[in-house]
């Protein structure tokens, strides 16, 4: 009942219907309001031909009116008279449900009347009034009734009533004279509401009261909302009651309105059978709008269950996001270690390198320096003999020393520079790069029922993505299965997403479904579509198979040729199952040499007479003339075939053991014209599955 409460609201002041009447557009409003949003235009441009009330406006006047519209509907939220340049602008306001209304306009002084007025009387509504519908916003003048000219909704009416009785506080006892208490029955013929102590002090249960009967407060309330309430009077004639309904205005009517009024020559029906239709139809759309809001409801739940199942999966891809980052951080963290290991290494190194030439040369420096002051001294010594004596050895060692100090020894064996430089660049780059990729299979494919169809032995198959799916795609997977419940098959790969599958059996029932794949694997399938192929085979002659020298017309159902020498065509549909029959007619023949009619493999030779190789089954010598019908008759469930000329078997059956594919075939020469008909029926004589009789072929 709450839901219902913003429905039983004037749009204008935001209260309960008052008194609420009905717009020529269908809304309400109240009688009240109405007075209040009343504007009153200049006499020169209010034509008559605009006045209208609520009787005089139908359903289907919504052009006149929008032509009527006094009031701008820009989106500036301002309005002004429409065609009068003189007039003011009027800034529109809002009403508490949020509708935009139109104030009223100054209403003018009121003249001096010397008469005074009745006290309880409401001032007259000026001439040339207009109401604007503070809803869709469609405006009209008004005509000397006024506002008395619109129908009051009393249905409306009775609702609000209802529904402020039920919004009510508990029912009080109305004879208490202090502090009222609960009332605790209601007396129907009195129509009064008693607590126990009023009831017992001032409705006993004895003389003339003992046959009221009392009922508790709350089945009293329902009997109040269910009496009878007043009836509705016509708005032209408000003395008469309405008996009748006008089709054509779409409202009731009194009979002064059909004698003397415009509905005199209106289509008019008994007023209790249109209500009673009219509460049909409603109950039928109610029936309707409840599926929809029970959808709805439906609908709602599982919204919901969305921001739940969003809130939880939220929480968990932030916690997988931050253990994948975390993963990151710690594998950089490793490198990070090796790479400061492999330089404290270097370090290490270039440090013991370093180290040990100094050792070095600190010991040939010494050894270089005890030299050198050996031989000073040996210089200082003046004994030519015995200086002679070493000086030759002394002068070697002094070379040989120097010139080990000249190899390299005096060059630093490493340099104090790291030879070391990371290169971080493509990490940086990829961090940058660093995004999230689509790493869920595809949801499942709906086929789209209204776009897959069966032609001959072709099936058309259509499907899509549901709608909300945000899953990358790369391609699809149709199976079928071979139309006898065997396995399914794989019978296209790839992006389209409508395929035909040619080359199925007929009247078989193949079963179809299909998938979505990327680059994280393969979804679901789709629902299974079953689809029946047709029972009976309607094809052509092929031209894209037949010889070069075959001459095709009748949209490829008449054959003949422009060579002497016998050439082949074959139908562009092949059998492989079931059971097939088509005839056809020798339109031209000059009795040499003979065609032949048959079946044959799709690789038989095509410029030889049908049956001269080992891939065709062909009659060659029936005693065909002009005007002639072959019927070819071809069972492969028992692998036989048989004809007929002019519906008359021709002998026994022709070929057995026919197994594979085969494609209806003739050869013929220039002298021969051939038509096919397709589409036939089995011929009656013959009964799938029976043995076979030379009489009565199967």
């Amino acid at each position: 009942m709450e839901e219902m409460e913003e429905e039983l609201k004037c749009p204008v002041c935001g209260s309960f219907y008052r008194e609420p009447i009905i717009l020529p557009c269908s809304h309400n409003i109240c009688l009240a309001c109405a007075r209040n949003i009343l504007v009153q235009t200049p006499d020169a441009e209010s034509p008559q031909s605009t006045r209208a009330s609520g009787s005089g406006v139908s359903d289907y006047d919504y052009l006149d009116l929008d032509k009527m519209s006094l009031y701008s509907e820009a989106d500036s939220g301002y309005g002004s008279y429409g065609g009068f340049a003189s007039a003011p602008t009027t800034p529109c306001q809002k009403s508490p449900n949020g509708v935009r209304v139109f104030p009223p306009a100054v209403p003018p002084p009121p003249p001096q009347h010397h008469l005074l007025q009745h006290p309880g009387s409401l001032p007259p509504i000026p001439r040339n009034s207009c109401i604007t519908c503070p809803q869709c916003h469609r405006s009209l003048i008004l005509d000397d009734r006024g506002l008395r000219g619109f129908p009051k909704n009393r249905v409306l009416e009775g609702v609000v009533d209802r529904y402020q009785q039920s919004k009510a506080a508990a029912l009080k006892c109305q004879l208490c004279e202090k502090s009222p208490k609960e009332a605790t029955v209601m007396c129907e013929q009195c129509d009064v509401f008693y607590c126990d102590p009023c009831r017992l002090r001032c409705h006993p249960p004895r003389g003339p009261l003992a046959k009221h009967r009392l009922v508790p407060p709350a089945q009293g309330r329902v009997s109040r909302r269910q009496s009878p309430r007043k009836i509705s009077t016509c708005t032209e004639h408000e003395l008469e009651n309405h008996s009748m309904y006008c089709v054509q205005c779409k409202m009731p009517v009194c009979y002064q309105c059909l004698e003397e009024g415009k509905h005199s020559t209106h289509e008019v029906k008994a007023l209790g059978a249109m209500w009673k239709l009219h509460k049909g139809q409603l109950s039928q759309a109610l029936n309707i709008l409840s599926d929809r809001a029970k959808e709805a409801k439906e609908f709602l739940v599982h919204l919901r269950n969305m921001v739940q199942h969003i809130q939880e999966n939220g929480v968990e891809f932030e916690a997988c996001l931050v253990a994948q980052c975390d993963a990151l951080i710690d594998a950089l963290n490793r490198r990070k270690a090796q790479l400061l290991s492999r330089v404290n290494k270097e370090h290490e190194h270039k440090l013991k390198v370093v180290r040990d030439q100094i050792a070095h040369c600190t010991v040939k420096l010494r050894q270089t320096t005890g030299l050198m002051e050996y031989c000073l001294e040996v210089i200082k010594e003046n004994d030519p003999s015995g200086f002679l004596q070493i000086s030759d050895a002394l002068i070697r060692r002094v070379h040989m020393t120097e010139s080990q100090w000249g190899k390299g020894t005096l060059t630093p064996r490493m340099t104090s520079d790291f030879d070391l430089t990371l290169d971080s660049g493509p990490l940086l780059q990829t961090i940058q790069q660093l995004d999230f990729v689509q790493m869920k299979v595809p949801a499942s494919p709906i086929l789209q029922l209204e776009e897959c169809c069966t032609q001959n032995n072709s099936a058309t198959l259509s499907w899509k993505q549901p709608p909300l799916s945000t899953v990358q795609v790369d391609g699809y997977i149709l199976e079928l299965d071979d139309g006898n419940g065997g396995q399914f098959r794989e019978v296209y790969v790839g992006k389209e997403t409508m395929c035909t599958v040619d080359g199925l059996h007929f009247n078989s029932t193949y079963k179809c479904r299909v998938k979505a794949f990327n680059v994280s694997g393969v979804g679901q399938y789709s629902k299974t579509l079953v689809m029946q192929t047709s029972e009976i085979a309607w094809f052509t002659f092929d031209p894209t198979s037949a010889h070069p020298d075959i001459i095709f017309s009748n949209d490829n159902l008449t054959v003949t040729c422009n060579s002497y020498d016998d050439r082949v065509v074959l139908g562009n549909t092949g059998f492989s199952r079931g059971i097939h029959y088509w005839e056809l007619s020798v339109d031209r023949y000059d009795n040499h040499p003979d065609p032949a009619f048959g079946v044959a493999r799709v690789d038989v030779l095509k410029d030889v007479m049908l049956g001269k190789d080992d891939k065709a089954w062909a009659m060659t010598d029936g005693g065909i003339s002009k005007g002639a019908t072959v019927g070819v008759l071809l069972d492969l469930t028992r692998g036989i075939l048989i004809f007929l000329v002019n519906d008359e078997q021709q002998g026994p059956i022709a070929f057995e053991a026919m197994e594979g594919l085969y494609f209806p075939a003739i050869s013929l020469n220039r002298n021969v014209q051939v038509s096919l008909h397709t589409g036939l029926a089995i011929p009656d004589f013959y009964t799938p599955g029976q043995p076979e009789h030379p009489s009565s072929v199967c």
